[in-house]
């Protein structure tokens, strides 16, 4: 094999593109981005920058130029072009095709339940929501079909009280409450060879504010069977959705015992991030390996971990100051990474904290030590 590697293309210029970007560097790769956004956290890394809309058919096509295979940092893209595009020449990873199955979850879950995966009870919206309410029965997870992320297009309907918080009808899905015992993640990669790893289980803690990853702990504190079975599981869900590259496949564990799958995000992923730190080889490492068809790292874990995000503060919008940075680097085993983005807001994902120590407790500890010294607040307040 030639030890000249393709020029990667990335649909995105978020923070896990960024990230992507700082993993690249370490293989020499030439890599250009796709945003909207010119300030966007990945274009000060890239060697490319192009700036258009996910749904551009022009940008997405100029990005394509020149490179051997294109990715993404984010699921809301066109998927009918690049499956235009993909060809001898350019290999998209993942797939347009599997990337049509996740990006409606209605399709996205049906393609769970055709392979035998076991799911939370789910119906289509049809009609008015009161009248599906009314066949399906409360209490009820409402979701938007479509771009729906970081807790936004999802509504609790525990009773015909909360109506005034539903979500429009129209292209929403409705699943069953899930009485939970803990919400778990794998992150797995898979090759186009078929070559695949999955990474520990991780335990999440949800913020109820905004719906999103507050924390996470790996080691889950699983027994030994139930932590091989979610791996199993969340290689099983890749596999149904025939994925190439690193996917993120989030779980449910109810108060039975029983796994169950949630989502899966086709890209690396939030509940991801401690592998940076905390594993011989980091998502994104594992993504590029996957995608540039190279061996698959080691998954292995080295270290207790916890990762904790850093929220743009309640105090309003504008451009991003960060204060505490000092206090927040003092805290032993605890790795700050700021995204670079230039404007706050309530609840926008502007970084995180990993902290290793003997213990996931501890190192919980360590990372919320380190994010009480931060905050990340509008120029001004």
């Amino acid at each position: 094999m030639s030890a000249r590697l393709p020029r990667l293309g990335i649909v995105g210029g978020g923070q896990l593109a960024r990230m992507l970007l700082q993993e690249s560097s370490k293989l020499s790769l030439h890599v250009s981005v796709l945003d909207p956004d010119p300030a966007c956290p990945a274009a000060p890394l890239a060697q490319r920058f192009i700036k258009g809309g996910f749904h551009d058919a022009m940008a997405i096509r100029t990005l394509a130029e020149g490179c051997g295979v294109l990715t993404y940092d984010l699921e809301h893209v066109d998927t009918a072009v690049l499956e235009s595009l993909q060809g001898p020449g350019l290999k998209v990873y993942p797939s347009p095709a599997s990337m049509a199955l996740v990006q409606d979850k209605l399709v996205q879950r049906r393609t769970q339940a055709a392979a035998g995966l076991p799911v939370p009870e789910f119906c289509a919206v049809e009609g008015s929501l009161e009248e599906a309410l009314e066949a399906f029965g409360y209490p009820a997870v409402q979701k938007a079909r479509r771009h729906g992320y970081d807790g936004k297009g999802v509504a609790i309907l525990r009773g015909p009280g909360d109506l005034e918080n539903a979500l429009p009808a129209e292209d929403s899905m409705l699943e069953r409450c899930v009485d939970l015992q803990a919400e778990l993640a794998v992150m797995v990669a898979r090759s186009p060879l078929g070559e695949v790893r999955a990474y520990p289980a991780v335990r999440m803690v949800m913020d109820p504010r905004a719906n999103l990853l507050d924390a996470l702990q790996v080691p889950a504190g699983l027994p030994a069977a139930l932590e091989s079975d979610a791996r199993t599981l969340a290689l099983r869900t890749a596999e149904a959705f025939g994925l190439v590259g690193v996917a993120g496949v989030e779980l449910f564990l109810d108060v039975q015992g029983r796994l169950l799958v949630n989502e899966i995000a086709p890209r690396p992923h939030n509940s991801g991030h401690y592998t940076i730190e905390a594993c011989a080889s980091s998502q994104y490492s594992q993504h590029l390996r996957a995608i540039l068809g190279l061996p698959l790292g080691d998954a292995r874990l080295l270290s207790p971990a916890a990762t904790v995000n850093l929220l743009g503060s309640t105090l309003g919008s504008g451009p991003a100051r960060v204060d505490g940075l000092p206090g927040a680097l003092s805290v032993p085993g605890a790795h700050v990474h700021l995204y670079g983005k230039a404007q706050t807001r309530p609840f926008r994902k502007m970084g995180h904290v990993t902290a290793l120590a003997e213990s996931a407790a501890i190192a919980l500890e360590r990372a919320l030590k380190a994010r009480d010294a931060l905050r990340i607040v509008p120029e001004g307040t």
